[in-house]
């Protein structure tokens, strides 16, 4: 019998910013939000690059807290762009390292997750794990199928947040995660959607193919994207910023914060108030259109991520959505919770965890 609590130390990279949480088991004992100002990383000309910074200022709150490395039984860091994977726990090997820094996808900051993980592991030969990258590819194959043969749909999700919420929601239900049929919705910078049928997300909706969000376009009539394309007013640059930073509620309202725009709307905005439910109106189709997958049977439809503390918000699309199923509320982004709590399951045996291979 386990006599010691698993310590898990949780790393997860943002653009600007390096979250770290210690856990001993599901409880969280420490964490810390290491802010990285922009003329601090402006020097350095890839992500990766950024690595040894972001290591030493992990290593200064971990001495700060008198926390040992070596007492830590896991390190797990947020998932990168990586190919195509299913959910789960991946061990950092040196074939991961060499796709994160030699081969890279995408340029991410969470790529620095595995890598910061495998740095701090390799000092005291400490486990390193990703867990639920952005990258989880768990799609049926009738779900990737698009009507022009070079595109096929591809999984990038809000993986790790979603796929917490609907294991939560499974215990609370009392069942099994692969008994159950769920929706869940990420409302974020970005939303998403994913459905959860025995045990894998099947199909999804990501965040530039459904509901608009605080910051990017959603989904967008094809003929009058590409007309917008192709009338010599954007660069392409300019077209991949507009569709993903300088869309939604921000080309609307000027602003991305939902506690501002519903002051607005408690001030008597309509335009505000057009919009904002216009976004829900969004999530909730796309709840439908994953419903329809499943023929309606569906046991709960979760909102999730930090949207999701508007009452508000979540009123207007659970209005429309609860006919389906009733609706499960957990708002946050959890993503540390849901890094340790998954390297939990491995340590615990409930789990297993998966090699990386290509």
């Amino acid at each position: 019998m386990k006599s010691m609590p698993y310590k898990i130390l949780a790393i997860n990279p943002g653009s600007t910013s390096t979250k770290v949480a210690l856990y001993e088991d599901k409880q969280r004992i420490s964490s810390a939000s290491i802010e990285h100002p922009a003329e601090s990383l402006a020097g350095f000309k890839t992500v990766k690059d950024q690595l040894p910074l972001r290591r030493d200022r992990i290593l200064e709150f971990l001495q700060k807290g008198n926390i040992e490395i070596a007492s830590l039984s896991a390190i797990v860091g947020r998932g990168g762009i990586l190919p195509p994977l299913p959910s789960g726990a991946f061990r950092v090997n040196d074939l991961m390292i060499d796709r994160l820094v030699n081969r890279t996808l995408s340029e991410h900051a969470s790529n620095l997750g595995a890598l910061l993980a495998n740095e701090l592991g390799k000092l005291h030969e400490i486990p390193a794990f990703i867990y639920d990258p952005v990258s989880v590819d768990e799609m049926a194959e009738i779900a990737k199928i698009t009507g022009i043969p070079e595109i096929k749909r591809r999984s990038q999700l809000h993986a790790l947040n979603m796929r917490a919420a609907a294991l939560k929601t499974a215990a609370a239900l009392g069942k099994p995660y692969p008994e159950t049929t769920l929706i869940a919705a990420h409302l974020g910078g970005g939303i998403s959607l994913s459905l959860h049928y025995r045990g894998k997300m099947i199909d999804m909706i990501s965040d530039d193919e459904g509901p608009f969000a605080p910051e990017r376009s959603g989904r967008i009539p094809g003929q009058l994207l590409t007309e917008l394309c192709y009338a010599g007013t954007y660069s392409k640059q300019d077209m991949k910023k507009k569709l993903r930073g300088n869309s939604g509620l921000k080309a609307h309202l000027g602003t991305v914060d939902s506690r501002e725009i519903e002051r607005r709307i408690s001030e008597g905005d309509e335009q505000a108030k057009l919009v904002y439910s216009a976004m829900a109106y969004t999530v909730a189709k796309g709840i439908g259109e994953l419903a329809t997958v499943v023929s309606g049977k569906v046991d709960r439809i979760i909102l999730t991520g930090g949207i999701a503390y508007s009452q508000l918000f979540t009123g207007w699309i659970s209005e429309r959505v609860e006919f389906i199923a009733p609706v499960q509320i957990i708002p946050g982004e959890n993503e540390l919770e849901a890094l340790a709590h998954g390297v939990l399951r491995i340590l615990s045996g409930e789990e297993k965890a998966h090699d990386y291979r290509e």
